[in-house]
């Protein structure tokens, strides 16, 4: 940690290891509070964006008073960034696809052509409003398919390319969808259920009622150390083989491919030959462990690094496209999914699923999921396969190769 004053601003620049250190414990700061705030934990809000953004605003804050400033050296954000995705990458076990039948690839496919909508719809929108058009793919999949992950590490990359306030609006438009997300999906599956005279059961259909986790038992296991380091490993030979395959594609081809997308598809190429072979032990609870601690400090990073104040010339044109793709995708669940799922319960549960994670985060559609059933004293155990499963890992397959080709392609 260093000061310095220039241009009477007393500036405090904290070195890597502080800023890892301010994040961690800003993370923990976003826990607490989540548990004693209701509305955090009602809409789902991720601690890292309460903690982050607490200190964003701090920055803010002495942004306008102009006597002071705060500056971090994010250096191990952008490897927690690739540990997270490739994370992600390890999940995608495509085995997973048979155990959900003929409604899993029809939300499937509807989850993959939404995140080329949203791209497409916010890039058309935002060049009608006058804005850099990449601004309209930070208002599209980046946030709402993608949520603050996805946001946290597109925005930097659309500024590396000349895109100025990509990561805050993305960040702005994140939040927004969090919050929509969770209100939205409720009343949408009341309204569904109401409309139609649904009747309140669920499917009986086998693969939907037994437990889909393998080998139960053994995952209850604590784990070892040994355990924690050979998963640790494997993430890391994952995130090295993706980092040199994007940069032979930036080399071959001319094309940005950021490290963190390659690392996720070695780690899906890698489960899927796994799942064939059985050459390693995958260890889910120490991968969701690694996942948790890396997205967490990663994104609390990317928080508290954020420049609020880069987003007032941008707020109207941003409103507009946030509202439309609202309403949108409101007419999408309702008039298209709704009716391909069946027009039955499950599929009612699965669009209040649908608007949670199509604007916000898997969190959020678990939390409407969970609220339509609680309401009506059924569980869709359907809709609880089903929407996870593609809302947070399956749609990256396709929604992060999206947004890359979208941002190379508005950015030339």
């Amino acid at each position: 940690m260093s000061f310095e004053v220039a241009n009477n601003i007393f500036t405090i620049n904290l070195d890597g290891v502080w800023t890892t250190a301010l994040a961690a414990i800003l993370l923990m700061i976003g826990y607490g509070l989540r548990r004693r705030i209701r509305f955090f934990e009602v809409f789902c809000i991720p601690a890292p964006v309460i903690g982050g953004v607490l200190m964003s605003l701090i920055a803010l804050v002495l942004h306008h008073q102009g006597d002071g400033a705060l500056k971090f050296n994010t250096a191990l954000q952008s490897p927690m960034m690739i540990a997270f995705f490739t994370t992600v990458g390890i999940g995608g076990s495509f085995g997973l696809l048979k155990k959900g039948g003929k409604a899993l690839i029809v939300y499937l496919v509807f989850c993959w052509g939404l995140a080329v909508f949203q791209n497409a719809f916010g890039a058309g929108l935002a060049k009608m409003l006058g804005i850099h058009p990449a601004l309209g793919i930070m208002a599209g999949a980046v946030s709402l398919e993608g949520g603050h992950g996805a946001a946290a590490a597109f925005g930097p990359m659309a500024e590396e390319l000349g895109v100025a306030g990509a990561k805050v609006v993305a960040i702005a438009a994140a939040t927004y969808g969090l919050i929509a997300g969770g209100l939205l999906g409720g009343p949408l599956a009341k309204w569904l259920i109401d409309r139609h005279n649904v009747d309140i059961k669920a499917s009986k259909e086998e693969i939907y009622i037994q437990p889909t986790a393998q080998d139960i038992e053994e995952e209850e296991k604590l784990f070892s150390s040994f355990d924690f380091l050979k998963m640790l490993a494997l993430v890391l030979v994952m995130m090295a083989l993706g980092s040199f395959l994007s940069g032979k594609i930036k080399e071959w081809y001319n094309f940005s491919l950021p490290g963190y997308v390659g690392a996720m598809f070695v780690a899906v190429v890698f489960r899927n030959i796994n799942d064939h072979f059985s050459l390693v032990k995958i260890r889910s609870k120490v991968i969701d462990l690694i996942s948790d601690v890396s997205l967490g400090l990663f994104l609390t990073m990317a928080m508290m690094s954020l420049r609020i104040w880069e987003l007032y010339d941008l707020a109207i044109p941003l409103i507009v496209i946030l509202a439309l793709q609202t309403i949108v995708l409101i007419i999408i669940g309702a008039f298209l999914l709704f009716p391909l799922l069946g027009k039955d319960y499950d599929a009612a549960v699965m669009c209040a699923g649908f608007m949670g994670h199509g604007l916000g985060a898997t969190p959020n559609a678990v939390a409407n999921m969970g609220a339509v059933c609680e309401r009506y004293k059924v569980m869709s155990h359907k809709a609880f396969l089903i929407v996870p499963l593609c809302g947070a890992v399956l749609i990256d397959l396709v929604g992060l190769p999206n947004i890359v080709w979208f941002i190379n392609y508005l950015t030339k």
